[in-house]
C-alpha cells in the first residue's frame, strides 16, 4: 500500500499527494493512503464512505468547524510526477493537482495529525468525485448516508484562493439547447432542413448577451453565460437533422436555482431546452462570528468566489462556509498547473494559528 508520511512539511506532503494519481473515479489508492495515515491517529474518530474519509475530534468544545478538501483531479496530461521549478524567481511546485487542490489537502492532513488540542472541535473531510457531475460527488453521497457529519458552526473548503479568503460561490447550471431539421443528401440540400444552420440564432443570443455583476453582502459576483460545446452532423454528405449547443450559466448567489433556470429559458425562448446539471450558489456568510474570527486571524480581505465549489453544500445545510487554500484559481485544470511554495506554507500558518489560538 502507498504510504503518506504526515510528519513531512506541507510542501513535501503536497508533492507526495500529487505524485499519487487520483483522477476522478480513480481515487482509491490515495484514499487508502489517507485512511491508513489518519486512521492510526488516536485523537481522531475516523469514518470512511467509499473513497471519502472523515476524521473528527471529540473534545466537547462548544463550537465545531468543518474543514474539507477533495482528493480527485481532472485528467493528467504529462504533468505527473510533480517537480520543483523557478517561476520568475519564485520557488514553485508544478504538476497536476498542485492547485486544485492537493496543496490544500496536504495542509489539512498535516494539521489534522498535529493539532491534537484545537480551540474548537474539528471535522476533517477528504472526498472523491468533485470534478465530475454533482450526483457522483462524495459529499452528495455522504449527505445522504451521514448528514450528521456535516454539523458545524462554520466550514472551510481548501479550494484554491491564492491564500486569500473567498466567500460563498456562484451557482452553476448547464443546459442543452437543441434545433431540429430534416435529413437529406447534401447534393439536394433544399429537400432537407439544416439543424446546424438553425442554431445560428442561439450563438447570436450568446454573443449579444451581457452578463451582470451582482453585489451580495458586500462582495461583487460576476455572472457568465457561455456555449461550452456544440455537436451535430451525421456524415460529410448528409444534411443534419439535429444540433445541440450546451451552455453553462454561472449565476450570483442572490439567485435561486429555479430563478437561474427561468432566466436561461427566457434567454433561449422559442428553442427546445433541457437542463442537465444544476447546483445552487452560496451566499458569503461572512457575518458568522467564527467567520469574523477566522478573517481576523489570517489577516485576509474577503473576495467573491466566481466558480462553483462545495461551500454551496454546506450553505444549503445551514453552515456558513468560505474557500481558503493555496494556488491561483485561474491555473486550476491548466496543463501548467503550479503553486508557489510560500502560499502552501502561508495557508498552513494561517489555519494553524487560528485553530490553536
Amino acid at each position: 500500500m502507498t504510504e503518506l508520511d504526515l510528519s513531512l512539511g506541507s510542501v513535501e506532503l503536497t508533492r507526495a499527494l500529487c505524485d499519487i494519481p487520483s483522477v476522478s473515479g480513480e481515487e482509491t489508492t490515495l484514499a487508502d493512503a489517507i485512511m491508513a495515515s489518519v486512521g492510526a491517529l488516536p485523537h481522531l474518530e475516523v469514518y470512511r464512505d467509499g473513497d471519502t474519509i472523515v476524521a473528527r475530534t471529540q473534545l466537547d468544545r462548544p463550537q465545531r468547524v468543518v474543514i474539507a478538501g477533495h482528493i480527485d483531479t481532472v485528467p493528467i496530461n504529462a504533468n505527473v510526477p510533480s517537480r520543483f521549478v523557478d517561476v520568475d524567481g519564485v520557488p514553485t511546485l508544478w504538476g497536476r493537482g498542485t492547485v486544485d487542490m492537493k496543496g490544500g489537502v496536504a495542509v489539512q492532513l498535516k494539521l489534522a495529525a498535529e493539532l491534537t488540542d484545537p480551540r474548537v472541535d474539528v471535522t476533517w473531510m477528504w472526498y472523491d468525485h468533485e470534478e465530475v457531475d454533482a450526483e457522483l460527488n462524495g459529499l452528495t453521497r455522504l449527505a445522504r448516508t451521514r448528514p450528521d457529519l456535516f454539523a458545524g458552526d462554520f466550514a472551510i473548503l481548501g479550494e484554491p484562493s491564492n491564500g486569500q479568503v473567498e466567500g460563498g460561490c456562484n451557482g452553476n447550471l448547464r443546459a442543452v439547447v437543441r434545433t431540429r431539421g430534416v435529413r437529406a443528401h447534401s447534393a439536394r440540400a433544399w429537400i432537407g432542413e439544416n439543424a446546424i444552420h438553425a442554431a445560428a440564432p442561439i450563438l447570436a443570443r450568446l454573443s449579444e448577451y451581457r452578463p451582470r455583476t451582482i453585489e451580495v453582502e458586500g462582495l461583487a459576483y460576476r455572472e457568465g453565460l457561455n456555449a461550452v460545446r456544440v455537436s451535430g452532423g451525421i456524415a460529410g454528405n448528409v444534411i443534419p437533422d439535429l444540433c445541440e449547443v450546451e451552455v453553462n450559466y454561472r449565476f450570483a448567489p442572490s439567485r435561486t436555482v429555479a430563478e437561474a433556470e427561468s432566466h436561461v429559458r427566457d434567454v433561449f425562448a422559442g428553442f427546445e431546452l433541457d437542463v442537465v446539471d444544476r447546483a445552487s450558489g452560496a451566499r458569503p456568510g461572512l457575518d458568522a462570528p467564527l467567520a469574523q474570527e477566522f478573517l481576523a486571524a489570517v489577516g485576509a480581505e474577503p473576495r467573491p468566489k466566481y466558480g462553483w465549489t462545495d461551500v454551496a453544500r454546506f450553505s444549503e445545510m445551514g453552515v456558513p462556509a468560505v474557500n481558503y487554500g493555496p494556488g491561483d484559481p485561474s491555473l486550476a485544470h491548466h496543463d501548467e498547473e503550479r503553486v508557489p511554495l510560500a502560499q502552501i506554507e502561508d495557508v498552513e500558518r494561517g489555519l494553524r494559528a487560528w485553530l490553536s489560538s
